[in-house]
C-alpha cells in the first residue's frame, strides 16, 4: 500500500486545535523579527526554541510566514487566471505536482501569507509515483485548460529520481489536452524559472525573482474539502 504523500501521524498533535493557537503566536513573532531584518532560519530557530516547537511546526511557520516588504512585492506580481490566456506558463514541475499530490491523499496543506499553498512534504532527491500522481496531473491541466493557456513549459529537477517517468506519465496525460506542453528535465529549475513570467510555483525564493507568478494550487484547491491550515493570524 502507498503511503499517503506528506502525512506524518504525529501531525495529529502538531496542528491540533491547541497547538495551531500557540503556532499563531510564534508566527506573530517571527514574522516581527523577520521584518526587523533577521534571517528566517534565525527568526524560526529563536522563536522556535522559545515556544518549544517541533521540527514539522517549526517548518510549516517557516513555509507561510514572510516579511512585509516581501507579502507585498509578490502580491503586485501576481496574475489572475483571466490574464493567462493565450499566453505560456512556466511550472514547477516536482514543487506544484507533490503539493497537488498531497491534496489529493487529504494530507496537510498549509494556507500561506502570500497566498500560496504549501505543504511539508520532504523531497530531499527521491520521488516516487503514487496512485494520486495522475489525478494531481490532470487538476493541474484543468485548471490550465481553463485558462486558455497558449503553451505549458514543464521544468523537472534532473537530479531527483524517477524524473523521467514522472515526464512520460505527464506526456501520457497532456495529450488529452488542447494545449502545447514542453516537458524538459534540467539540473537548475530554480534559476531557469528566476526572470520568467506567469511562473508556477510556491517556491519563495522563485516568486520573489520571477516577473509575474499564477497560483494554480489555491485554483485546484476551489471546490474540494481538502485540509488546509493556517498557522499565522492577521496582526490587526
Amino acid at each position: 500500500m502507498d503511503a499517503r504523500r506528506g502525512y506524518v501521524p504525529e501531525d495529529d498533535l502538531n496542528f491540533s486545535t491547541a497547538s495551531i493557537r500557540v503556532l499563531q503566536k510564534a508566527s506573530a513573532h517571527i514574522r516581527y523579527l523577520l521584518n526587523e531584518g533577521y534571517e528566517l532560519i534565525q527568526a524560526s530557530t529563536f522563536v522556535g526554541n522559545h515556544f518549544l516547537l517541533s521540527e514539522r511546526q517549526r517548518l510549516a511557520i517557516a513555509r507561510s510566514v514572510a516579511a512585509d516588504k516581501c507579502l507585498k512585492e509578490r502580491r503586485q506580481k501576481r496574475v489572475t487566471k483571466e490574464q493567462l490566456f493565450g499566453e505560456t506558463v512556466w511550472i514547477d514541475g516536482f514543487n506544484t505536482i507533490i503539493t497537488l499530490e498531497v491534496m489529493k491523499c487529504q494530507s496537510i496543506l498549509f494556507e500561506c501569507m502570500d497566498g500560496t499553498i504549501r505543504d511539508l512534504a520532504a523531497l530531499r532527491g527521491t520521488y516516487r509515483i503514487i496512485p494520486e500522481t495522475t489525478e494531481a496531473i490532470r487538476a493541474m491541466f484543468n485548471v490550465l485548460r481553463d485558462a486558455g493557456i497558449k503553451e505549458a513549459k514543464i521544468l523537472l529537477d534532473q537530479p531527483v529520481s524517477n524524473s523521467g517517468r514522472l515526464k512520460t506519465l505527464i506526456a501520457e496525460i497532456v495529450e488529452e489536452y488542447f494545449c502545447e506542453c514542453d516537458i524538459q528535465i534540467i539540473r537548475d529549475v530554480d534559476r531557469t524559472l528566476y526572470g520568467k513570467e506567469n511562473v508556477i510555483t510556491s517556491d519563495s525564493v522563485i516568486l520573489d525573482h520571477c516577473v509575474s507568478w499564477f497560483n494554480l494550487t489555491a485554483e485546484c484547491l476551489a471546490g474540494t474539502n481538502a485540509a488546509v491550515l493556517r498557522v499565522w493570524k492577521e496582526l490587526f
